[in-house]
């Protein structure tokens, strides 16, 4: 083990006395058959920030247990800095980085987004062979499928939030439930340019629910929530993304109406 890197038993220095300066003290879980990976992943953090770094392991369930009650934490692992208990990895992570739980982001919007343009531009240049007009249609249709599969990872979540503010799922609790069943469907079929008569209209009326929902909700009503667009629990701020979603969806939809009718 490295050298920094010791046994719990093997120590008797009280950690608040011992983590001082650039040094913290580190106690995690290395069982015989449970290496903690909070644990790992606050010593990477620590080791990643320039910190010496006393890592205490416990090799059996007893020395947790006697370690919990001895300090009163609920779990392990815990770190002190400075002389001072931060906790657990969640708090480490929030003290030494910019990472705060309840801050709005539109981080998952961008990943999911960027995925969705990738996967375009790999269909467009793989089979058809240059970027064409359809890499616009591509990336829509599979964002559709991508946001759909988000709200579907969890779905109670997903319509707790989406209750919040769409103005058909207020009235009818179960198209809550259908929606993202819809967006999905339609975006695979739209990706492969099947059912266009049964997929266009019903994304076109999902979509346009939604619009007019979110304009009321944001614009109108002056309403500050969260969006259910990359699924439940989300701290995507309800607006632009969520409007975003819909007139792209419903913008599809209209395309493809106008192709089946040509």
């Amino acid at each position: 083990m490295p050298k920094d890197t010791r046994d719990v038993a093997d120590v008797t220095t009280d950690p608040a006395t011992s983590a001082t300066g650039k040094t913290a003290v580190l106690y995690r879980m290395a069982l015989p058959d449970h290496l903690c990976p909070a644990g790992q992943k606050a010593r990477w953090l620590l080791d990643s920030k320039g910190f010496e770094v006393d890592d205490r392991l416990f090799r059996e369930r007893s020395e947790v247990d006697a370690f919990k009650e001895t300090h009163d934490v609920p779990t392990t692992p815990q770190v002190w800095i400075e002389g001072e208990r931060v906790g657990g990895y969640d708090a480490l992570r929030q003290k030494l980085t910019d990472y705060d739980p309840d801050a709005t982001t539109y981080r998952p919007v961008i990943y999911l987004f960027a995925v969705a343009a990738a996967t375009a531009l790999a269909l467009s240049i793989g089979f058809l062979g240059a970027i064409a007009w359809q890499t616009l249609g591509w990336f829509i249709s599979v964002s559709m499928i991508l946001l759909g599969m988000q709200k579907l990872r969890d779905i109670e979540s997903f319509t707790t939030m989406f209750l919040n503010y769409d103005l058909l799922a207020r009235k009818w609790v179960p198209y809550a439930y259908v929606y993202p069943w819809v967006e999905t469907g339609a975006g695979i079929l739209m990706t492969g340019m099947l059912l266009t008569p049964l997929a266009a209209p019903a994304a076109l009326f999902i979509s346009t629910v939604g619009a007019i929902s979110v304009f009321k909700a944001v614009y109108i009503d002056k309403r500050e929530l969260k969006c259910a667009c990359v699924g439940g629990n989300s701290n995507v701020p309800l607006g632009f993304v969520s409007l975003t979603e819909n007139l792209m969806m419903m913008g599809m939809a209209i395309v493809m109406f106008v192709l089946v009718i040509a």
